[in-house]
Order: structure tokens, then sequence, then C-alpha cells
């Protein structure tokens, strides 16, 4: 049930939650009021724009929800959080706190999903022994392909190579580098935009990770690994239906970055009609 309640004490009748409905299924009838529930696709953007917290839907208070005035972050600080970000591959040997990942987790399921399809299932490594069995496991199976010389032809087998070479011969971790913890995002195939979805979700995962003083990198070679040993999918309990979107790793890092790099330009294509 959509549960959409107008508090006609609170409502000013402006009709802003009738213009921004991107379904165009709320009408005003001397206050708001819902055409069409079946339509509605749940983004309760009735509820974020209305200026005097006078829509509720789902059931949501939105008394509940954090002011947007004074609560945005200063533009100068997100930009160097966004110049400063490193991808880190060096990483304490300590568990983050369950509640902390849980936390996480709870934000960047806010990410945007096409059609508001909110299928994101994020499979997480919330322990490091968890993730120490595994690491042994995908190695192994790697190790069995490299001996049967199956493992992957091109870049992808170069890069598994060096993950079972490193392993066996120094104790180097090259599959997760050394991080404690593990995230990868999946979407069902049905969903309109599982892939992007996918990524967006573990972009913003990343982001509020590196806000709280975390450390992250997009696992590609996790990927590799997981692509040449398929049953591990099944055995992490995702779905088989399910579009895997990319792996991250995370922790807290053992390595601190002083400052930002320095790129650009952008590649700029300036569209002329």
């Amino acid at each position: 049930m959509i549960r959409f309640r107008v508090d006609e004490e609170r409502c000013i009748q402006c009709g802003e939650c009738v213009l921004d409905c991107p379904a165009g299924v709320i009408a005003m009838d001397g206050y708001p009021r819902i055409e069409n529930e079946a339509g509605c696709i749940q983004c309760q953007h009735c509820l974020a724009v209305c200026p005097t917290a006078a829509v509720s839907i789902l059931g949501r208070d939105p008394d509940m929800s954090i002011a947007l005035k004074g609560n945005l972050p200063d533009a100068d600080r997100l930009t160097t959080l966004i110049k400063g970000r490193r991808a880190v591959r060096r990483y304490q040997d300590q568990d983050l706190a369950p509640a902390l990942i849980d936390e996480l987790l709870d934000i960047a399921c806010h990410a945007p999903t096409g059609v508001n399809a909110r299928s994101v299932l994020f499979t997480v490594v919330k322990e490091r022994a968890v993730l120490h069995r595994l690491r042994e496991d995908i190695i192994g199976r790697l190790a069995k392909l490299k001996e049967a010389g199956r493992l992957p032809e091109g870049w992808s087998g170069k890069y598994l190579n060096w993950v079972v070479s490193a392993w066996q011969k120094e104790g180097k971790d090259i599959l997760f580098r050394g991080a404690p913890h593990l995230l990868i995002t999946s979407a069902p195939a049905d969903a309109p935009c599982p892939v992007q979805d996918n990524i967006i979700a573990l972009a913003t995962f990343q982001l509020i990770a590196h806000a709280r003083g975390l450390g992250t990198v997009w696992d590609g070679i996790c990927m590799m690994a997981l692509a040449a040993c398929p049953e591990v999918v099944a055995k992490l309990g995702i779905p088989a239906d399910h579009v895997l979107g990319y792996a991250m790793a995370f922790g807290t890092p053992a390595v601190e970055y002083h400052r930002t790099v320095q790129r650009g330009p952008a590649l700029v294509n300036v569209v002329g009609w």
C-alpha cells in the first residue's frame, strides 16, 4: 500500500508534490491526492519536496527525515574528498565494527536506481576470518586451473597467474589487497538498469566510506577470479538470476595520503547541433 497522507493543517496547497512527481500520479483536489496507486514508483519525491513536511507516503514520517537546509556538505570540502580519494591497497589487520558496516550500507542503499527499482543486493564479508577462508578457496581453485592450463587468456589470465604465484611464493594477497572486508553488488537481470544501479551503489558506498576515514579499492582482480570460478558466486549466496556489478575491498587503511593528485584537463566533447 502507498499510504499517501496529507496533513491539511500543514499543507499550503503549493502543488510542488504534483509538479515533481516523476510518475505523474498526484493531483490537486483541494489538497494533493494519489490518482493511481499502481503507477507510484515509491520514490518519495513528494515527501522530500514538500516545504512544510505535510506529505507522508509509505508510512514515513516527514519529521524523521533530515532537513537539507544547513546540513549539506561544503562544496570545497566535497571537492577535496573527491580529488583526494585514493585506491587503498594497504590495510590494517582488524575488523571494522559490524554496526559501522551496517550504517555505511544503509547510506549506500539511498543511491539512485533506474525507475526507483531499489533492487541492488549488497553481498558483504564482515569478518576478516571469513575473507581469509574465501581467499584460500578462490586461490585454491585458481591454482588448479593454472596447473591444468585453464586460466583465461589475455590480461585476466596474466593477473590471475600473478594472484596464485604471489600467494604461494610470498604469502602476498593480490586478490583482496589485504583488506579485511569485501562488498559485491548485484541486481536482478530483469531490473530496468541492473549494471548501472550496481556501479552507482558502489560509488556511493565508496564516497561515504572515505568520508568516514576508511579505505576502499575497486577489486577488478576479484571480478576476474569470479568469472574464472563462477561456482563461487553461488557459494557467496548471490542469486543465479542476478547480474554482478563489481567488487570492492575495504577496511581501515594502513597508509595515509597527504594531498590531492593533479589531473586534467577533462576530456570533453562539446555537442553542437
